[in-house]
């Protein structure tokens, strides 16, 4: 075969060729077919020119033009035959190839749409099997059932979270231990502070303006008045100065403190000396637990009235002192007047110390006061001024004023 026998290729032209299927496997299956279709073409065409070559006897064949043949430079086949060729394969592979992947891009995409469609569908169905009952289908024994699982949720949801802090549980009792000491011990303190501000005592206004040189005829009730302060309380007279019997009397109002020294009463030369109480524990019973909560607020030149056997005497403060609960020499002393000196514990819901508060007669005349009594004198025969019960925890443990 000579290069001028090549003849040209039947390449079909461009877009004539139609789009390889998608499938990978279709698409080689086309190649080989058109790459047979080439061979078999290129083949044919020799065999036709070397069946119509004159057959020459070997002997006189020409070993020169038979060498010719064969070692003659290549063929000079039109090299635009070949490009023609070449585009027509490149041109395949280019449409072979977008088409491939661009069906490939869709069924990709398509699959997550399916996917993504299926999801929705399955997430409405889930949706609406989860959600209630409207009120109108809802009956009262679904309802009652629902509340109950809601509950017992709740509570075991609770129960989850209490149990992972456990290690909370030893200073939550420990608090609670140490709030209820506070409570137990200190409760007076804290509940004098409030009513010291609410009502320590009820009074008439009419008995708040009172001229302390009128003599004023009253019941015989004894009872104390301290207008200032906002306190009417009675007195609780006939009662003796041990500690157990002064706290039963100031259960009903403020007691009378008679030691020797200091046991005059109203309308007598000496000291008159009452005692109540500023706070008292939550336990103990009475009404006068606070009757004394604001006595720190009198000042000297204030003015207060005692009711005794029918007669109104009216005092006005000279002084007031803080002294040790022992110091009961404080309460006896000389005196040519008669005067009142009222006592309380103090600082307020404490009985650390007493706070006395003495007030001299003005009216009626002290000049017309009767004798101090016949036991005015000598020992006192108590060691402690009056104070608080015990607190719970004094009680359980020992201790107490």
């Amino acid at each position: 075969m000579r290069p001028d026998d090549i003849k040209p290729l039947n390449v079909p032209e461009r877009g004539s060729v139609k789009n390889p299927p998608r499938t990978h496997e279709a698409a080689h299956q086309a190649v080989a077919n058109l790459t047979r279709q080439q061979l078999d073409a290129i083949y044919a065409e020799q065999h036709q020119a070397y069946v119509a070559q004159p057959q020459n006897d070997a002997k006189s064949e020409d070993p020169l033009g038979a060498y010719a043949k064969t070692h003659q430079p290549a063929h000079s086949a039109d090299s635009s035959e070949w490009g023609k060729y070449h585009s027509a394969w490149q041109d395949y592979y280019q449409k072979y190839y977008e088409q491939y992947y661009v069906g490939a891009v869709q069924q990709v995409h398509q699959s997550y749409s399916d996917y993504a469609s299926k999801m929705q569908q399955e997430s409405l169905k889930q949706l609406n099997e989860q959600q209630p009952k409207s009120d109108s289908t809802l009956s009262k024994e679904e309802a009652m059932f629902d509340l109950r699982s809601q509950i017992v949720s709740k509570v075991q949801e609770s129960g989850k979270k209490v149990r992972k802090s456990r290690h909370f549980v030893p200073i939550i009792a420990a608090l609670s231990v140490f709030l209820l000491f506070v409570v137990l011990q200190f409760n007076s303190v804290i509940m004098a502070n409030v009513k010291a501000y609410v009502s320590p005592g009820e009074i008439d206004p009419q008995n708040i303006i009172i001229d302390p040189s009128a003599s004023t005829a009253v019941g015989p009730k004894p009872m104390l008045i301290i207008p200032k302060i906002n306190v009417s309380v009675p007195i609780v007279f006939n009662v003796t100065p041990d500690q157990k019997s002064q706290l039963k009397a100031m259960e009903n109002g403020v007691a009378y403190f008679g030691i020797p020294g200091a046991d005059s009463k109203p309308g007598q030369v000496g000291n008159t000396v009452l005692s109540g109480h500023s706070s008292n524990d939550f336990i103990e019973t009475g009404s006068y637990k606070f009757v004394f909560a604001l006595l720190d607020r009198l000042k000297k030149g204030d003015t207060f009235f005692v009711n005794y056997k029918g007669t109104r005497y009216t005092y006005t403060v000279t002084r007031t002192k803080v002294v040790e609960p022992t110091d009961v020499s404080a309460l006896v002393y000389k005196t040519s007047k008669p005067e009142v000196t009222l006592i309380t514990c103090t600082p307020l819901g404490t009985a650390l110390h007493r706070l006395l508060v003495t007030g001299e007669q003005v009216s009626p005349d002290p000049a017309k006061a009767g004798a101090a009594p016949s036991s005015s004198s000598g020992e006192t025969g108590t060691t402690t001024m009056p104070g608080t019960a015990p607190t719970l925890l004094e009680r359980v443990f020992g201790g107490g004023n």
